[in-house]
């Protein structure tokens, strides 16, 4: 074999245990690891429903982080979401500040559509951090509060910095 040609069986691979072939792990091993990227997605999907209030808001700012400048077409073709749910969700998320709205430059005449960016992730848990911090120390200071004390610590200090700032 010349140096630069590669084997054509994957030598980093976890050897195959008897009965396997290297394919049938290889094919384990992907399936768990999409599995895994499948649930890390669920879970940032479940925390940003909470913080945006829905779950139609949260896929939309996730496909805007991926995709920005995209109309509510896109959007709704890109999510799989209904474009009339779309809108309705991008003019809250408009309201909110979540996300910014311009026309989109063309050439031609005609209807130039709305094109839709959200806000840096840093951004939007810069917004929800006070009321978390609030809810945490409320919980750590639970037994005080119920015992009458109206004195109470601020234990939990909650700070959001950017990779950028660093």
């Amino acid at each position: 074999m010349a140096a630069d040609e590669t084997p054509d069986d994957d030598s980093s691979a976890e050897p195959a245990t008897e009965g396997e072939s290297s394919g049938d792990v290889r094919e384990k091993f992907e399936a768990e690891a999409d599995r895994a990227i499948e649930q890390f997605d669920e879970g940032v999907v479940d925390l940003l429903s909470w913080i945006l209030e829905t779950e139609t808001r949260a896929r939309i700012y996730i496909y805007l982080r991926q995709h920005p400048d995209s109309t509510s077409e896109e959007i709704a073709d890109g999510t799989g979401l209904y474009p009339s749910t779309v809108r309705e969700a991008l003019a809250a998320l408009n309201d909110d500040g979540t996300v910014e709205r311009g026309k989109r430059e063309s050439d031609g005449a005609g209807n130039n559509p709305y094109e839709y960016s959200a806000m840096a992730p840093s951004e939007l848990i810069g917004g929800v951090i006070d009321d978390v911090q609030g809810h945490m120390n409320a919980v750590f200071n639970l037994d005080k509060y119920l015992n009458g004390d109206e004195k109470t610590d601020e234990p939990v200090t909650i700070t959001v910095t950017d990779e950028d700032d660093e």
